[in-house]
């Protein structure tokens, strides 16, 4: 197995970023609410705005080495969990084709927000401490982001 260095984390923390607003945007075109496109635009834009995030984070760490007693097994772990969730492309074009309704693509987001929250809060100590708390904002905008599909789908 091949192992996870904490650029790549962060590097996969801004490609899980992409696939979300792709996703997030492709659906927002397919909606006939305004209300529902209304709030998977704001979901991308948010994506965006997470993009730059992790794209300034990860030049600050690119010659960080984190201090961890097993940081092989750890990054192994990383990596073997970015490649199997969230907003893989993969998976991305296999649930497109089977959603159908706004409730449907709530669901999905709701899933893949609670992922991603679970992915950035692991690869929080593997950045340096002064951008852990940017990481920290990240994922309270994820938690708004799974209110907000959350309601969505009440509202359905």
């Amino acid at each position: 197995m091949s192992l996870l260095s904490s650029s790549e984390a962060v590097q996969f923390a801004v490609n899980i970023e992409e696939n979300g607003r792709d996703f997030y945007r492709s659906f927002a075109e397919k909606l006939k609410s305004d209300a529902e496109r209304d709030v998977f635009n704001y979901l991308a834009d948010e994506e965006e705005k997470h993009i730059r995030i992790f794209s300034e984070v990860l030049k600050s760490i690119e010659k960080y080495e984190p201090a961890a007693s097993y940081p092989d097994e750890y990054f192994g772990y990383l990596k073997a969990y970015a490649d199997t969730l969230i907003f893989t492309k993969d998976k991305l074009e296999l649930e497109a084709a089977k959603i159908t309704s706004g409730g449907e693509a709530a669901d999905f987001g709701i899933r893949r927000e609670l992922d991603s929250i679970l992915y950035y809060q692991e690869i929080k100590s593997y950045v340096p401490e002064k951008e852990q708390s940017i990481i920290e904002d990240v994922i309270s905008e994820e938690r708004i982001h799974f209110m907000k599909l959350t309601q969505l789908k009440k509202d359905l």
